[in-house]
């Protein structure tokens, strides 16, 4: 009620913003009135007039920036350097808010060159990904309030059709005239390829240099001049990728980004909510001793895969009766449990799990579970749920050991081949041994660490085995094309070459499917796609579903962008 009335009072939130945004548009239409009778190299010198009022705002701050950066780098005194770091970073926050500023008194004038600039490219003629096109696109008023809501660092709620593509290019242009760099952040490379060359006809006809890091290798030459443009267009990954191989250069002149300014992110909700945590990895080989290793064990895991697949149907199949009558539900719900901390993917399982209720039930149990662990030994009652399993997956954490009885089965005739050494006790007895010399002490320890090293390693292999059989599955996870194993992203579907799962993974699903093992990686760099777009100093989206996304997050617990 209370809110009802605030709304008829106040207007919608939607209202309040335009209300607030429709000066500046009026200040453009203005502007635009001038425009319209000047000439076609008048319009095109007001990009270098709006550089030269930049300049004379920011110039005194900019150079003490620059001032204080040599500064710090001359000094030898690490007091000093602190000191000047602080006094740096206050000038460099002094300049970003004096550049803001001058953007924002700048806007209207900007929006009017650009909405000018696109009504006099009416009719020319623009190749896009090796098509002609003709340009026939003037921004509308609401597309005005959407560039405005972009420069702002907010995020445009636009349908498709509505023209996102159009309405990027009026803060794109302003935010680019600092020549600090203006990022476009797209999907896929196709977008990124045909936007660069689409509204690159209109920046490059107002003096603007545009570069796709989609058309260039990684760490070219061609790849760096692409971001030393004014505006540089790409996928989300490709920025991410780069910022991580920029970190590993071993010479800062490698380095091909410049820094993260501003950025539009195009279906910012698939990118920064679908994808947030999503880790970007850049692996190296750790050397192939261990590879063969992955083939020879592969034949004992499937004998065991094979085998809890029969207890877990056989669980499965107790447990649908117990299931259908009120007093034994919870006995079915505990069967269903143990079959699935043994074959979480189970497609019985699955198909039970969405009846109504069963789930429910099952979580029951596993919280009943987790405070069962918490009693002591002899009060606990469900200390024996795993007896019968060979090994315990946990699918949420991509994890899995082996129980006693899958150690026995493995290894029937050595249980203790698995059974990885307390390297620390051992050690600490053989330094406290009286009867040991100081040379067969280093002689004991290092078969102790040798011992150690070989049961880990081989004991790791069989995990990444049983991970790669129960938890991953061909035609979902990954492919198998022309003797390889291919990754297939889970939110596009697409294959992704070149990539591969670490610590050991990727190996153990080439091994499961009888493709040619090849050598083991591991993590060189990696940064989540939301830790990457927080390094920017301004951030704006583009999607036609922000408001049902935040409601949908607001659900879940979730911030929304």
């Amino acid at each position: 009620m209370a809110n009802r009335w605030f709304t008829r009072i106040f207007g919608t939130r939607f209202n309040r913003e335009l209300k607030r945004i429709q000066p500046i548009v009026d200040a453009i239409h203005k502007h635009e009135e001038r425009l319209t009778d000047i000439s076609e190299s008048a319009l095109q010198a007001q990009t270098a007039k709006f550089r030269a009022v930049l300049a004379e705002r920011t110039g005194a701050v900019h150079a003490e920036v620059e001032r204080l950066k040599k500064a710090k780098h001359d000094c030898p005194d690490p007091e000093e350097r602190a000191n000047l770091n602080d006094q740096l970073r206050k000038a460099e926050q002094e300049f970003v808010a004096e550049l803001q500023r001058t953007l924002d008194d700048l806007l209207p004038e900007a929006f009017a060159t650009v909405r000018e600039a696109s009504r006099r490219l009416l009719g020319s003629e623009v190749m896009v990904t090796g098509h002609p096109m003709k340009w026939d696109m003037v921004p509308y008023d609401v597309q005005l309030i959407g560039g405005i809501v972009l420069h702002q660092g907010k995020i445009a709620e636009m349908a498709t059709g509505e023209g996102k593509t159009l309405v990027a290019t009026l803060p794109l242009y302003l935010n680019a005239l600092a020549g600090r760099g203006t990022h476009l952040v797209t999907v896929n490379n196709y977008l990124a390829r045909r936007d660069s060359q689409w509204m690159g006809h209109l920046f490059q006809w107002l003096g603007l240099t545009v570069g796709c890091i989609d058309d260039t290798q990684p760490g070219t030459p061609e790849r760096r001049a692409a971001y030393q443009c004014d505006l540089t267009y790409g996928t989300n990954n490709e920025f991410g990728f780069d910022y991580l191989r920029d970190n590993m250069v071993g010479n800062l002149d490698q380095r091909v980004q410049r820094g993260h300014v501003y950025a539009i992110i195009d279906e910012v909700d698939s990118i920064l909510i679908d994808e947030a945590r999503t880790p970007l990895i850049i692996s190296g080989a750790v050397g192939a001793e261990s590879d063969e290793k992955y083939a020879l064990f592969n034949a004992q895991v499937v004998q065991l895969v094979r085998k809890q697949t029969a207890i877990a149907n056989d669980l499965i199949g107790k447990a649908e009766p117990l299931l259908a009558n009120k007093d034994t539900n919870y006995e079915g719900a505990k069967l269903l449990y143990k079959a699935q901390l043994g074959m979480p993917k189970n497609k019985k399982l699955l198909k039970l799990l969405n009846e109504q209720g069963v789930k429910q039930q099952v979580q029951r149990v596993e919280l009943d579970r987790l405070a069962d662990r918490k009693l002591p030994g002899r009060d606990q009652k469900m200390r024996d749920i795993e007896d019968d399993l060979y090994f315990v997956m946990d699918e949420r954490g991509r994890s899995v050991h082996l129980t006693d009885q899958g150690v026995e089965t493995m290894s029937p005739q050595d249980p203790t081949l698995f059974l990885v050494p307390d390297i620390s006790h051992a050690v600490h007895e053989l330094e406290h041994d009286t009867e040991l010399s100081p040379a067969e002490k280093i002689e004991r320890r290092r078969a102790v660490e040798a011992e150690y090293a070989t049961k880990s390693e081989t004991l790791h292999i069989i995990h990444k085995l049983l991970q790669a059989h129960a938890l991953y599955e061909k035609d979902v996870e990954y492919v198998v094309q022309d003797g390889q194993v291919f990754i297939v992203d889970e939110f596009t579907g697409r294959l992704m070459p070149g990539r591969r799962w670490s610590d050991g993974l990727h190996q153990a699903v080439e091994a499961k499917e009888g493709v040619a093992v090849r050598e083991e990686s591991q993590t060189l760099a990696t940064i989540t796609i939301q830790n990457y777009f927080r390094m920017y100093e301004k951030l704006a989206g583009m999607t036609g579903t922000a408001e049902g996304e935040v409601r949908r997050d607001h659900g879940r617990g979730r911030a929304a962008a």
